[in-house]
């Protein structure tokens, strides 16, 4: 217990004093995982929105997928990119493996799911409530997915969220593709399995606390838009 609380003050006294292997890891969590939220956002959130508004053959299989992806297993995710980026791999060429640019492959991939199923639940019943004056008015598809993308604004908002909160909490995909190179591709999750095995607990728990504080704050965020909403 003593060892314990030593280290949790020794935490304390990391995060106040600015340690720089503490907060460069933080800073390239939040680079690596904003972007790959992003990406998957920007892409996933129109495809949400036309499965919403479109009825086609196949519809339902895709949606039934795309919320079995929802718990898709990082390291499958981690292995695939693994195989895509490697020197053998279709895309080797790019000389992507063990850089950040392939940890937001893999976040992106992971996180993409998560938009497209909830971007498809928010919109789904603004079609249902209005789809047929938007069909009426003579209104594309294109036209209707945008309409409906901002009808939902407060759930895409949500949906961006849980993105994030998955993308920041992800270790077994980006130690893979990214190496867990100090300065370069250690993030906090990387960092704190790390530093555990090492037995630093002081740097593990104070990147935890960290970790812990990013992860309530998306989580109260979104819990007060879908209040809101």
């Amino acid at each position: 217990m003593r060892d314990f609380t030593e280290a949790f003050t020794l935490a304390l006294r990391l995060i106040g004093s600015r340690d720089a292997d503490l907060w460069m890891a933080v800073s390239l969590s939040l680079q690596v995982s904003l972007s790959a939220s992003l990406i998957a956002f920007v892409i996933g959130a129109p495809i949400g929105g036309y499965l919403a508004v479109r009825a086609f053959t196949g519809r339902s299989a895709i949606l039934v997928l795309v919320n079995a992806l929802l718990g898709l297993p990082p390291v499958v995710v981690g292995l695939a990119v693994y195989i895509l980026l490697s020197q053998s791999g279709p895309l080797g060429g790019l000389r992507l493996l063990f850089t950040p640019a392939a940890m937001i492959v893999a976040q992106t991939l992971l996180t993409l799911p998560i938009v497209v199923a909830l971007t498809h639940r928010a919109t789904a019943g603004f079609w249902e409530r209005f789809g047929d004056s938007l069909t009426v008015d003579g209104a594309s598809s294109a036209r209707s997915v945008f309409i409906l993308l901002a009808m939902a604004r407060a759930g895409l908002v949500t949906a961006y969220l849980a993105a994030f909160g998955r993308a920041i909490a992800e270790v077994g995909a980006i130690m893979m593709v990214g190496g867990n190179i100090r300065g370069y591709t250690r993030t906090m999750t990387t960092a704190i399995a790390l530093e555990t095995s090492k037995g630093h607990l002081a740097l593990a728990l104070a990147l935890g606390l960290i970790l812990i504080s990013l992860a309530l704050a998306v989580s109260a965020a979104a819990f007060l838009l879908a209040r809101r909403s």
